[in-house]
């Protein structure tokens, strides 16, 4: 039963070569949601995006990027995905035991550039040389500098094809939106829809909110075309951006909340269709019973048989 649930999901992928689907299949068979087409990915790239004391300050064991590897391992998730540094830490000591991903670009919270944007600051074959079996990347939909991510996106996805790597596109609205319109369900709809139409294998994004942020899609809702009444018709749209339900999507943690907001998250997440949760801040700042507690919970609502 768990190998034709993987298969299935891999048939929704058929024109990705025997090495994307062999490091998909990994993906999918690996930890305590393996089989169930559920994944529960650990990322830790908060030092880059916000700095090690906002990061990791409030338990301080997790500046050692030891920590999240032996963690990712105990907790039987899915995969730990991070930025060069940090895995090159880890990478051998973990070696075969724990699907890797490697964060290819990256931004930091001193800059203030014009347009949101993102730095490349490692390569496919660095995940390659670390035993990766996927790489990831983030766009700013909404921000002008949107455009060059997109052109380093194609690159980036048919380099990582050709050598068998599955690509995990972060699409996080950024730019000319207001602050509630980062989270509306059109603009991550939008935003989810479009790290697709680029090749992504997986797509994650933000938890979206019921808040309509464009003209357009306010007005389809006022002609009852959409409706998005609760967090559960918004994940669900959101999931049917995603060509139907035929790529992985998967939401985000976001900043630390309690472990009932969490796990109502997680059975939204299980109804709307959604593959699963890519967590950080949720855990490292945590201390480790508490989050292991809460991960396993988590794994316990993904398994669950309707």
């Amino acid at each position: 039963m768990p190998q034709s649930t993987i298969r299935r999901i891999l048939e929704q992928y058929p024109a990705e070569n025997p090495g994307v689907k062999a490091h998909l299949h990994r993906l999918l068979a690996q930890g305590m949601t393996g089989g169930k087409g559920k994944l529960i990915i650990y990322a830790v790239d908060q030092g880059f995006e916000h700095g090690p004391m906002k990061s990791f300050a409030i338990n301080p064991v997790a500046h050692d990027p030891l920590y999240h590897f032996q963690f990712a391992e105990e907790a039987k998730l899915s995969a730990f995905a991070a930025p060069l540094g940090l895995l090159e830490v880890g990478a051998d000591r973990y070696a075969g035991s724990l699907p890797l991903i490697l964060k290819l670009n990256s931004s930091n919270a001193l800059a203030q550039p014009e347009e949101p944007d993102q730095a490349l600051t490692a390569s496919v074959d660095d995940a390659l040389r670390l035993g990766c079996v996927g790489v990831g990347f983030t766009i700013y939909p909404g921000s002008n500098a949107s455009f060059g991510m997109l052109e380093d996106l194609k690159d980036i996805i048919a380099e990582a094809r050709a050598k068998g790597l599955f690509t995990v596109v972060w699409s996080y609205a950024r730019g000319h939106l207001s602050s509630a319109g980062e989270t509306a369900t059109d603009v991550i709809a939008y935003g989810a829809h479009m790290a697709c139409l680029m090749g992504a294998h997986i797509v994650k994004v933000k938890i979206p909110t019921t808040h309509l942020e464009t003209a357009d899609a306010k007005a389809l809702a006022a002609q009852g075309k959409v409706s998005i009444q609760t967090m559960e018709d918004s994940l669900r749209y959101v999931v049917r951006s995603c060509f139907e339900g035929r790529r992985m999507v998967i939401f985000s943690g976001g900043t630390q909340k309690n472990t009932q907001d969490l796990l109502e998250e997680t059975k939204t997440i299980c109804k709307s269709g959604g593959t699963g949760s890519i967590i950080g801040r949720n855990i490292f700042q945590r201390p480790k019973a508490e989050a292991l507690e809460m991960v396993q919970a988590m794994g316990a609502i993904y398994n669950k048989k309707d």
